[in-house]
């Protein structure tokens, strides 16, 4: 073991190479703050989150000014009394997007040194349980696509061995909806998982006359139809759809999908694990859900869930959308439609560190060291 000696922040602005619109927004930039936390033996540990469009300054800032003068002088290992101890110290702005994007960064940084000094790959690490996992794409189904690119996509992503793919829905009328999602279910057939996901658009009364069409259609799962702390609204809707609920990445605590695992509001946890503070919870929300017989499905972050859902029995897929080619020497490993996780010690994703500094943002870099 040996303690943390020097800390250090930075932030890339992340542009998509794609338009992606869905139901309530566009996303024009992706926010990437960066921890670095190098240990006495030398050893280091990279980490991140993200925003989808602002808010990466602030998560930035409660980085420098509260969590990471906290971390100096710490010993490295214990990683949930460090995450315990960070969460009370910021209290007062806690459970929200903020703190939980800023705590993730730590977190993720803290678990990759771990591995690293045990020579030993994340998914390994936390688990185990399977070596690889099948993908989906939603990469070809945002909103704003007509529908001759939704029906395309699908049919060459099913060519490569995909098991599905997700489309957005949120169109005006449900007729526009109905129609999008039909030709995308002729072209492909029965066999081809189709998930749409709402973007917490929907009132309850309309979330039922959608889930109604959608078990026409024989969709896999209906993600984020409402407003995501309406959990009331969604034990409602799942008790009146024949299609699955899918909520979670609009959740920042275990809490929270205690409170719908409970009730029998979702049938599929999605917990994104930058928006639950890092790999610490997100364990212990893959295993509560384990507990409930529940599947998890993790939103975006692919680069990193693929070691968490292969570490866990409970996650038979994984959400194929590109978003660190820029910043890393190696994309994530794809076989006949499966996705590996890495083999090499870490969380498994091979960044390239001199680009990511040389791409930080201005005024977004600061350096922690003992004696500070």
């Amino acid at each position: 073991m040996a303690r943390i000696a020097s800390i250090e922040i930075l932030m890339v602005d992340l542009a998509p190479k794609i338009e992606r619109v869905d139901a309530i927004q566009s996303f024009v930039s992706q926010e990437t703050p960066f921890v670095r936390i190098t240990d006495e033996d030398g050893q280091v540990g990279t980490g991140y989150s993200y925003t989808i469009g602002t808010g990466g300054p602030a998560i930035i800032s409660l980085l420098k000014e509260t969590l990471a003068p906290r971390l100096v002088g710490r010993e490295a290992e214990e990683i949930g009394g460090i995450w315990r101890d960070l969460l009370f110290a910021t209290h007062a702005t806690a459970v929200g997007a903020i703190t939980s994007l800023a705590l993730a960064a730590i977190d993720t940084a803290l678990w990759d040194l771990r591995c690293r000094r045990a020579g030993l790959p994340l998914w390994r690490m936390a688990g185990g349980a399977k070596e690889s996992v099948e993908l989906y794409t939603t990469e070809g189904g945002w909103l704003h696509l007509p529908k001759e690119c939704l029906v395309a996509d699908a049919v060459a992503m099913k060519s490569k061995g995909f098991s599905g793919a997700k489309f957005k829905i949120g169109k005006p009328s449900i007729a526009e909806d109905r129609a999008r999602l039909a030709a995308v279910r002729e072209a492909v057939g029965d066999d081809f998982r189709i998930m749409v996901d709402a973007n917490q658009a929907f009132s309850l009364a309309e979330a039922m006359r959608r889930a109604d069409m959608l078990a026409e259609l024989g969709i896999h799962w209906f993600e984020e139809p409402m407003p995501a702390d309406d959990v009331g609204a969604h034990r409602r809707l799942a008790e009146h759809s024949r299609v699955p609920i899918a909520v979670g990445e609009s959740m920042y605590s275990l809490s929270q999908f205690k409170d719908y695992l409970e009730q029998g509001a979702c049938s599929v946890v999605q917990a994104d694990v930058a928006r639950v503070g890092g790999i610490t919870p997100w364990l212990k929300i893959a295993h509560l859900a384990e507990a409930f017989n529940v599947p998890v499905c993790p939103h975006f972050l692919m680069e990193l869930h693929v070691s968490l859902v292969c570490a866990i029995p409970n996650a038979p897929v994984l959400e194929f959308i590109p978003q660190l080619d820029d910043l890393t020497t190696s994309g994530l490993d794809i076989r006949e439609g499966r996705a590996y996780p890495s083999s090499e010690p870490g969380l498994g994703i091979a960044w390239d560190w001199p680009k990511i500094q040389a791409s930080a943002a201005s005024g977004t870099r600061y350096l922690f060291e003992q004696g500070d």
